[in-house]
């Protein structure tokens, strides 16, 4: 009898274990790494032929990798706020990264770090903001660092909760220490931070230290055929020579100096990965001070990118904004074990504007006002949840960059359909993504392919009704 009821009791308590160990917290911590022009194919664990990304990776080996998670724009400053917000820019107003004014819209975001803050969280920003160069503490953050606009690799100037520092060293190497700096205080309410690296735009400036890393790494870029070309003749255009200077109501950012390193295509690449390989450091920095803290497996933890780039896809080499996968697709890592089993893996098509409500969900907030993005929680514990089966981009033309002009996309798991809005169906794009996952061959003007056209343009006028 006794034999037996010690058997029941601890049967009870294996079963009361095991439910505690699979329920998501009321409260968890939320940590939200976003990097700067990163490919979704820029890991390591994505099959790159050079690049070692161990910590970063761990978040996947730990949690669950999105493979098809995509940016509603691919451009810096749009894609934060929509990150941020969970809305499509063409709402949220943050529509480029040029037109003066930015910097007014994005103080009043109703962002999630500030409505979280209203429920009781502490809230951080450390990074680049980009949303208009002033580089002031916006709305919903108790603790601030960042710096104008894009900011510099090195020797930058820091705004630390409204005060200027002049820094000595390398940016990265700072946010990491202070990314860390800030997990580690103690505290008796949960925490967000938005960890957002400058790294690894453009010029690629790697630490001294990463040098010599990757040295025997030699690119190929892209062969591009003149049929490819042919059936996409707004890439090809030519556009007229301009003075950004003599252009009113735009305040495009000087770029930083490469520092006399090489502008070859392997240079280029290999002081790209260099880039990343600070990066990851500090992402295991920030993986075993929450794991010294016991604070890890309380933890939301993400990383992600703004948007990818085009390495020579489509003859562009060190260029993005177009709506090409290489330029839309982008990383999401996300490990919380209390929902995410190890080593998951989803194909369903996630966009940016989706994590806004995903960590309010996972906070036990309501938000204040309707999103455009879904929460992904039903995916992380069923792969075959019911999710979207198109996804909706946009882009707005920048007068610094008239050579991209605006267009609207649709993608599904198929099909992907590009609208040139201010040009007329004769330039529109098709692509059957099953078929030609390179976006090669413009199928727009193909008879048999004249039924899917038909049936991806009613597709975006319904999206585009319905946002």
């Amino acid at each position: 009898m006794l034999l037996r009821l010690a058997l029941t009791t601890f049967f009870i308590f294996l079963a009361v274990e095991t439910t505690l160990s699979q329920t998501p917290l009321a409260r968890p911590n939320i940590v939200f790494i976003i990097t700067d022009d990163q490919r979704w194919d820029y890991l390591g664990m994505a099959g790159h032929p050079a690049l070692k990304t161990p910590n970063i990776d761990r978040i996947a080996e730990e949690g669950v990798w999105m493979k098809n998670f995509f940016t509603t724009t691919p451009l810096c400053s749009p894609s934060r706020a929509s990150f941020l917000t969970g809305l499509y820019p063409h709402r949220h107003g943050v529509i480029n990264n040029d037109k003066l004014g930015l910097d007014v819209v994005s103080h009043r975001l109703l962002t999630w770090p500030r409505q979280l803050r209203e429920a009781g969280y502490e809230t951080a920003f450390i990074g680049k903001w980009h949303m208009g160069l002033d580089d002031s503490r916006r709305p919903g953050f108790d603790h601030w660092i960042s710096f104008k606009g894009q900011g510099a690799y090195i020797d930058g100037v820091v705004n630390e909760n409204g005060m200027r520092r002049q820094l000595t060293g390398y940016m990265t190497d700072y946010l990491n220490d202070q990314a860390v700096e800030f997990v580690k205080r103690s505290r008796t309410r949960p925490f967000a931070l938005v960890f957002s690296h400058k790294a690894v735009h453009y010029p690629y400036l790697p630490a001294r230290r990463h040098d010599s890393q990757y040295k025997e790494y030699s690119y190929q870029v892209p062969t591009v055929q003149e049929e490819e070309l042919e059936g996409k003749p707004m890439l090809t255009r030519e556009t007229p020579a301009f003075r950004w200077y003599e252009i009113e109501g735009v305040a495009p950012e000087p770029g930083e100096s490469r520092r006399g390193r090489a502008g070859d295509p392997s240079s280029i690449i290999r002081d790209q990965l260099r880039s990343l390989s600070s990066v990851d450091e500090g992402v295991g920095r920030l993986l075993d001070a929450l794991e010294e803290l016991g604070q890890l497996d309380l933890t939301v933890f993400v990383y992600t990118s703004d948007n990818g780039y085009l390495m020579g896809e489509h003859g562009r080499f060190n260029d993005k904004r177009w709506a090409y996968d290489p330029s839309i697709r982008v990383p999401l890592l996300i490990r919380y074990p209390p929902l995410i089993p190890p080593g998951s893996i989803r194909r369903q098509l996630v966009l940016n504007i989706d994590l806004a409500p995903t960590f309010l969900e996972l906070a036990g907030v309501e938000p204040l006002e309707p999103m455009h993005g879904e929460s992904v929680v039903p995916l992380f514990r069923d792969p075959q949840a019911p999710w979207r089966k198109a996804i909706l981009a946009e882009y707005f033309l920048e007068k610094v960059a008239p050579r991209v002009p605006s267009w609207q996309c649709v993608r599904s798991e198929q099909w992907k359909y590009i609208r040139y809005t201010d040009e007329s169906d004769l330039f529109d794009e098709l692509y059957d993504l099953e078929a030609d996952p390179e976006e090669l061959r413009n199928l727009a003007s193909d008879p048999a392919s004249r039924e899917n056209l038909q049936q991806m343009r009613r597709e975006l006028d319904r999206m585009l009704k319905k946002f």
